[in-house]
């Protein structure tokens, strides 16, 4: 088992999180969508108001994996939560608890800030994923399913 530390991105780290996110793309077949730019991640995660967070692991200073999240709020608890946008962690470095040592600091960054939920999605194909989220202890929401409304229909529902 390779040790690893876990730490927040800096705006240093920006060119490691678009590596990453492509990284994480290109493993779920949609590199086609990986559009976002340094610069645009350098204003979501450091900007005059930061709409995400990021957090990196290291083996032996090296990045291996990203998580990205961000703040999410519940009418019905009424209290803020944390929604993982996405986790990545390099093939070669897979299996050694990486992924769980994330969503464990953003439990505890949940549970210290006073939230109620962690929550993220998972691919319907990617079943190592969602063994190791049910181990865990999470669970699907069945029969909840997502919505996105993107591209030109964002532009036609916002009337432009």
């Amino acid at each position: 088992m390779t040790s690893f530390t876990l730490r927040d991105a800096t705006p240093a780290d920006v060119p490691t999180v678009v590596r990453l996110v492509r990284a994480l793309a290109e493993y779920e077949n949609l590199l086609h969508e990986a559009q976002g730019t340094e610069a645009e991640f350098h204003r979501a995660l450091f900007g005059e108001t930061p709409r995400a967070g990021a957090m990196i692991a290291e083996v032996a200073g090296i990045p291996v994996a990203l998580c990205v999240w961000n703040r999410t709020f519940s009418t019905f608890t009424a209290r803020h939560g944390i929604w993982v946008e996405d986790v990545f962690v390099e093939p070669a470095h897979r299996g050694q608890g990486i992924a769980r040592a994330m969503f464990r600091a953003l439990a505890r960054r949940v549970l210290d800030e006073g939230g109620a939920r962690l929550e993220w999605n998972v691919l319907d194909w990617n079943a190592p994923a969602i063994a190791a989220y049910r181990a865990m202890g999470a669970r699907p929401l069945d029969p909840w399913t997502m919505q996105r409304v993107d591209g030109a229909a964002l532009k036609t529902l916002a009337g432009d």
